[in-house]
């Protein structure tokens, strides 16, 4: 995919991205010294890495001085210059500085995002590039396209792409025959006899270029000619090219026939136009479309030589002369080339088509003005704006430092002796910021944690860097390593997640707590260079924006809607959500959680689980995520992050490798194939030095059976946290699941425990979009199927796909009976592609019962019951159903 370049390495000891390049001349004296090879050599090494930095979420370009004696305290006007060119812009600060420190210079790269530049209100390109290697005509001359030139110009051919049908018949020979009749370069190209000296009928245009042949090297000559005249015809509605001709005069020369092989130069040209890159934006797979031809020169009566020609057809898409000279720093800290289609992608990379759900959701990060690699976030509308769930958990106080969780800070302050000391001589230099504790960053950002962290802290302040402490109680030889590695991720993520936009760095800064004397000795990054002044935060505005991409790269989570739309998309958790996860495990190893239908149960169960391989080092095969249905331990299974098994399966095996339990939609679980409870717990508590995690999820709303579920007495399902903010469903829907669940608290099913359904009156919706609700009763099995159909039909021609649509049914014997008549029906309509709960990630309409769509969801829901549903859980099932769509119901 990317080809690897193996000069430039990552300096691994910093809490930055820093390349180091090695030698350098630099100063504007000593530059001007060097023999043009060297200096053009050195400034690709220097712009290779730059682009490679802007491109990845900005960093560090190290460089050692190169034999010289003093400092340079410039770079060098032809490397400003080439960086100006770069970025294409004058404004060389806006994302470079440079410094000269000890022995080595540097320059800071802050990370190129797709905004208006500094110098205007135009948007740039998503990625920065050296060359983007597209060519265009411009009159009679041959133009490479810079960034900006070359993004409008992609954006034009998807928008204006050829019609596909043109594509694939190509259009007859000959009626492109009869169109060309006028042209006379067509009727040049189509002779095959010219004239020694002979003046053509026309000059050189926007689609005619004349070339002489050279005196030497012929062949190599043709050529070198070849991908920029290729390319910029092709993109430019085509032409022909005339090698051999005068472009002044017109004036026929060819080239002598003892000095040319028109055979192997007609292979030369062949070979040199199969090696040029073709990007597709439309869904042909045409090839590009020339023709060569050797028209014969005569001397009077005897053949002199040749003229070359060559006819290149429009092409639909892109023909580029060669790879983009861009480039990325990939996962492994190497730098890439990006290949030519990664490049086209990352230029045109746009906010997803929501469609149907651009009424659902808004945006909190859009890729217009974003980092190249951050990626598009949403709400729920009706939810708090990133900005809102930055004041509610990370506000900036007016003055001094606050403190926060402060329930956190109280209670490690009251655990470790010495800590608060410790903490507040690090604070007295700052007057105003933040100091947000963890027990551990490195869990918080996905990584693994280290057991002897006594807390992390991350400082924003005034007039600093960004400061991440790490609290350990002695010396510990990688201490400092993981500090390092955290603060790198930190910054990593706030740019290429959060997507801030601004100049950043994260100091990581090691602190210990001697239990003896309580004295603090510290560890400093010693070999860290200082950033200039222009990364510290000066004001309130500039904190509270870098806040707010911590608040994306703490409460995002990849969203359901990925899979849908096949482009990964990030949504945010809510307060209520955050606070849940934030969780100290180590002491909440058995917990339920309670929570409302559409709450968020599931969400959270995933992200407990990526916490517990991340906090205790453990990997997937030592997690297990256990629901009832197939359907939804089949998805969960495909995350990737856990076992999954159904009640069943769990019950017919041992999992000696098991340490860790999740068990979601306990509710719905039964007792009939043994004690499952009592087996977790047992699992859990093999190890009795280092018990496991024991979490489960349930809302008794949806209990869909009147069994023994197998669930302690609620008197001992404690610790309990609930989930009272329902946030899936429209406004209509949710209405009516609120005129449901009351009625279930007040005539619950004999199998529910007294006083499980009392967190009703606290519970939160989210108001924002209205959605679609509608009831029919009595009907017959010929109207409920054509009701469904045409209602899909009218769905699917508004722009919704099969993959958003649900019919759910009562019982699975039902399933059957109703998809046969469904199919016959929607066949008729050309509705065709149905699939059960399995099928959930296909793009299908999913036919299944209520029970095992349990704790998945859909757009829109068609939920069919019969009279004949057991009265006792009738609400239950109806709550089931609604909480599963998200923005039309139909009962």
């Amino acid at each position: 995919m990317e080809k690897h370049n193996s000069s430039l390495a990552e300096d691994l000891s910093h809490p930055d991205l820093v390349l180091n390049i090695g030698k350098v001349t630099l100063g504007e004296r000593y530059r001007k010294e060097l023999q043009k090879p060297q200096r053009d050599q050195e400034k690709v090494k220097i712009l290779q890495a730059a682009c490679a930095l802007l491109n990845s979420g900005g960093g560090v370009i190290q460089m050692e001085t190169a034999d010289q004696i003093e400092q340079p305290v410039e770079m060098g006007q032809d490397l400003e210059m080439s960086l100006r060119e770069l970025i294409q812009s004058s404004d060389l600060q806006a994302f470079f500085e440079y410094k000269h420190q000890g022995r080595c210079s540097y320059i800071f790269v802050k990370s190129w995002s797709s905004g208006p530049s500094p110098e205007d209100s135009s948007t740039k390109p998503r990625i920065c590039s050296l060359s983007s290697s597209l060519y265009r005509r411009s009159g009679t001359s041959v133009c490479l396209m810079k960034s900006g030139e070359a993004f409008d110009f992609l954006v034009t051919r998807k928008k204006c792409k050829m019609n596909e049908e043109f594509l694939q018949s190509k259009i007859s020979r000959a009626a492109h025959q009869n169109i060309s009749e006028a042209n006379l370069a067509f009727q040049v190209f189509q002779r095959n006899r010219l004239e020694y000296g002979e003046i053509l009928p026309f000059p050189e245009s926007q689609s005619v270029e004349f070339k002489q042949f050279s005196t030497k090297h012929i062949q190599e000559y043709v050529k070198g000619l070849i991908p920029e005249y290729i390319s910029a015809f092709a993109n430019s509605g085509g032409g022909y090219l005339f090698i051999g001709v005068e472009d002044k005069s017109r004036k026929v020369l060819g080239c002598a026939k003892d000095n040319v092989d028109c055979a192997s130069l007609t292979r030369a040209v062949a070979k040199a136009v199969s090696k040029l890159p073709i990007v597709h934006v439309c869904s042909s797979e045409a090839q590009l479309s020339y023709r060569t031809k050797v028209i014969d020169v005569f001397l009077k009566e005897d053949l002199y030589g040749y003229v070359f020609a060559i006819e290149v057809e429009p092409f639909c898409c892109m023909v580029f002369s060669e790879a983009p000279s861009s480039w990325i720093v990939n996962d492994k800290k190497n730098i890439y080339t990006l290949t030519t289609e990664k490049w086209v992608h990352m230029m045109m990379d746009t906010d997803p088509d929501l469609q149907c759900l651009s009424e659902d959701f808004e945006s909190q990060l859009s890729l217009s003005s974003g980092p190249p690699l951050s990626r598009p976030v949403y709400s729920k509308k009706g939810l708090e704006h990133k900005k809102d769930l930055q004041r509610i958990l990370f506000s900036v106080p007016l003055e001094n430092v606050r403190y926060t969780p402060e329930s956190l800070w109280k209670e490690l302050s009251t655990q470790h002796e010495g800590l608060e000391a410790l903490i507040s001589q690090q604070m007295d230099p700052f007057s105003r910021g933040i100091l947000i504790l963890s027990r551990s960053w490195a869990v918080d950002l996905k990584l693994k944690g280290k057991q002897e962290v006594i807390c992390d802290a991350l400082l924003i302040a005034l007039n600093s860097t960004p400061i991440l402490y790490t609290v350990l109680r002695d010396q510990d030889a990688e201490g400092q390593a993981y500090c390092t590695k955290t603060a790198f991720t930190l910054k990593q993520k706030l740019v290429n997640m959060g997507g801030y936009t601004g100049k950043v760095c994260v100091i990581p800064k090691v602190l210990y707590l001697s239990s003896k004397s309580n004295a603090e000795t510290m560890q400093g990054p010693d070999f860290l260079v200082d950033y200039p002044s222009s990364y510290y935060l000066t004001e309130t505005q500039q904190m509270e924006t870098l806040l707010q991409a911590l608040v994306i790269v703490l409460l995002g989570f990849r969203s359901f809607l990925s899979d849908q739309l096949g482009c990964e998309i990030l949504n945010l958790l809510t307060v209520q959500q955050y606070e849940i996860l934030s969780t100290n495990l180590r002491k909440s190893r058995h917990w339920f959680v309670h929570g409302l239908p559409g709450s968020g149960k599931t969400i959270m169960a995933m992200k407990i689980m990526e916490k517990i391989r991340n906090m205790f080092g453990c990997e997937a095969d030592r997690i297990l995520y256990i629901c009832e249905n197939q359907p939804l331990k089949n998805f969960i299974g495909y995350k990737g992050i856990c076992q999954a098994v159904t009640r069943k399966t769990f019950m017919k095996t041992d999992f000696e490798d098991i340490q860790h339990i999740i068990v979601d939609e306990a509710q719905n679980f039964r007792k009939e194939d043994g004690d499952w409870y009592r087996k977790a717990k047992d699992i859990t508590r093999r190890e009795k030095e280092c018990p496991g995690i024991l979490w489960i999820f349930l809302d008794y709303f949806q209990t869909s059976h009147l069994d023994i579920s197998g669930l302690p007495p609620l008197s001992f399902q404690y610790p309990r946290e609930e989930l009272t903010k329902v946030v899936r469903n429209a406004n209509k829907i949710a209405q009516y699941l609120q005129e449901v669940m009351k009625d279930i608290r007040r005539r619950p099913a004999p199998n529910i425990p007294h006083g499980s359904l009392e967190m009703l009156p606290e519970a939160e919706w989210v108001c924002g979009i209205q959605g679609t609700f509608q009831i029919l009763r009595n009907l017959t099995m010929d109207q409920i199927v054509t009701i469904v159909a045409d209602k899909c039909k009218m769905l699917l021609e508004k722009g919704y796909s099969f993959r958003d649509i649900a019919v759910l049914v009562g019982t699975t014997d039902e399933v059957d009976r109703y998809k046969h008549d469904l199919l016959r029906v929607m066949r008729k309509k050309r509705v065709v592609q149905f699939s059960d709960a399995n099928g959930m990630l296909s793009d299908h309409i999913v036919l299944d019962s209520i029970r095992r769509f349990s704790g998945l969801e859909r757009n829109v829901v068609f939920g069919i019951l019969e009279k004949s549903a057991e009265p006792a859980i009738l609400k239950n099932i109806l709550a089931c159903l609604a909480s599963r769509a998200k923005q039309q119901l139909f009962i």
